[in-house]
């Protein structure tokens, strides 16, 4: 395939890709963050598992819906300080404070108290988030129109995305063991909650603040947002949907990632469970750090080894290719799981994490680039730009995923024969267990890189595409920037 040498005006600085890491390490360590509150919310609040279940999915269900509204927006906001940036600045601020005082919450309470005080919290908390996260992700896919740029600047993304879930598996011990710092779990939760959301203010700023927005030319088919043109916004809401929809590649593109990250958050507990039960026979205190760690050099591997191996496989490649790579070396690493994880040599249970963690690291580096590409294309299709909904629509699919992956999940369990009453499982139980813990992302891999086989935008159709847009509609440049199209 042809390579084609980056422009230096298309070169993100480092700055700039620093700035944007700290965005992406912002919207990580929320819902990392929120992995571990969430079990003291039974554990420590003494919530009813049945209510914390439901106080869980009905937010994130909202979330879910409002993605796109927020994407349709952030598209067609025109203001003195760009599109994407105002709202990051809104959302960072609000985000952080509702995730502070969303954990301001005491076991001593009633339980409708909890639950409703929770359930509103968490409504604020996501619609804050979506503010901040869509016009963010949006911005991302605007930084260059460079092919591979796309992928380096997706990669310090992804890099810094990953330190997230390298610091909140050790909230598990900081907040759990008396020992420590808290004597009562509920206190760490509420003191920890407000570190998170002023650190996460703090890093969420720095990309409306050092990164670049796309300044457009005048483009056919805006939409005003108004009062006034409500009806025709709604109008036009429905038939942007529509048009993202009906983009080939991009469903492609969501299907996969649907299929990857389902079959890895199906999967994602298991682990813990055949360590604790498989490995260490249900003893907790032999158990120990070994969770924590496992999670951690998970993430370790994936933003200091995978990530650069596939941004270096993408450039000479292209980025399907590396996809399919990266996707196929991931299945030899769930292969491997069935010997790692040996109550013999705990510590073999670290071998086969490089070749696993090629699935997630390969995955968001080379989508999210991807879809900076379809972006172009559309807008060549329907001679608008939608970063913002496609943004939104991608990741709406991460969402429906990750809630499916939690309800098959519980099913597998229950399918394999776990006890959660038992303090120690049958060699029956832990057997289907680990073979459902790696045939399961197994399967989903392989139909994934069935999907993404006849994927169509390579290197060679992306500066086809780029050229025609420069033809139509002229040169385009960023904020506070000469032209940078030549």
């Amino acid at each position: 395939m042809a390579h084609y040498k980056t422009a230096k005006a298309d070169i993100v600085p480092l700055g700039q890709k620093a700035a944007y890491g700290a965005g992406q390490l912002t919207i990580n360590l929320y819902p990392a963050a929120l992995g571990v509150f969430m079990f003291y919310l039974i554990y420590g609040f003494k919530m009813d598992p049945a209510m914390a279940g439901l106080v869980a999915a009905l937010p994130k269900i909202f979330d879910a819906l409002i993605d796109p509204i927020m994407g349709f927006i952030t598209d067609n906001t025109r203001s003195r300080w760009g599109r994407r940036k105002p709202y990051i600045l809104l959302g960072t601020l609000l985000t952080g404070i509702a995730f502070m005082v969303l954990w301001q919450m005491y076991p001593e309470n009633s339980q409708a108290y909890n639950f409703v005080y929770f359930l509103v919290l968490s409504i604020i908390f996501f619609i804050s988030f979506t503010i901040y996260s869509t016009p963010f992700i949006g911005l991302g896919y605007e930084m260059t129109p460079d092919y591979n740029e796309r992928t380096r600047l997706m990669a310090v993304g992804q890099f810094f995305g990953q330190m997230a879930w390298m610091i909140a598996p050790w909230f598990w011990p900081l907040i759990g063991n008396p020992d420590l710092f808290f004597e009562e779990s509920t206190e760490g939760v509420r003191v920890l909650s407000i570190w998170v959301g002023g650190f996460s203010i703090i890093l969420g700023a720095l990309p409306a603040l050092f990164c670049k927005e796309l300044v457009l030319p005048d483009l056919k088919g805006e939409s005003k947002l108004s009062i006034k043109n409500m009806a025709a916004n709604l109008k036009e809401f429905w038939s942007a949907i529509v048009q993202t929809l009906s983009c080939k590649p991009f469903v492609k593109l969501c299907g996969a990632t649907f299929l990857i990250f389902n079959g890895f958050q199906t999967i994602a507990q298991f682990s813990y469970f055949i360590i604790l039960y498989y490995i260490f026979n249900g003893s907790m205190s032999d158990t120990g750090y070994w969770p924590p760690w496992f999670s951690t050099i998970n993430a370790a591997c994936t933003a200091f080894l995978i990530i650069p191996i596939i941004t270096r496989i993408s450039t000479k490649v292209g980025k399907k290719n590396a996809f399919i790579i990266s996707t196929f070396l991931s299945i030899i690493g769930y292969v491997l799981k069935w010997w790692g994880f040996n109550p013999a040599n705990p510590w073999l249970m670290f071998i086969p994490l490089p070749l696993i963690s090629f699935g997630i690291g390969g995955l968001f580096t080379l989508m999210m680039s991807m879809t900076a590409d379809v972006c172009d294309l559309d807008e060549l299709n329907n001679g608008t730009r939608r970063e913002g909904m496609f943004g939104a629509v991608y990741w709406l699919m991460v969402k429906i995923g990750n809630g499916l992956a939690m309800l098959v999940s519980g099913v597998v369990l229950k399918m394999v024969g776990f006890n959660q009453n038992a303090e120690v499982q049958t060699a029956e139980s832990m057997t289907y267990l680990r073979l459902a813990d790696i045939l399961i992302p197994i399967f989903f891999a392989l139909v994934a890189i069935l999907l993404m086989w006849t994927y169509s935008i390579s290197e060679d159709r992306a500066h086809e595409i780029r050229d025609a847009l420069i033809k139509r509609r002229g040169k385009v440049h960023h904020q506070g920037e000469e032209d940078t199209e030549k």
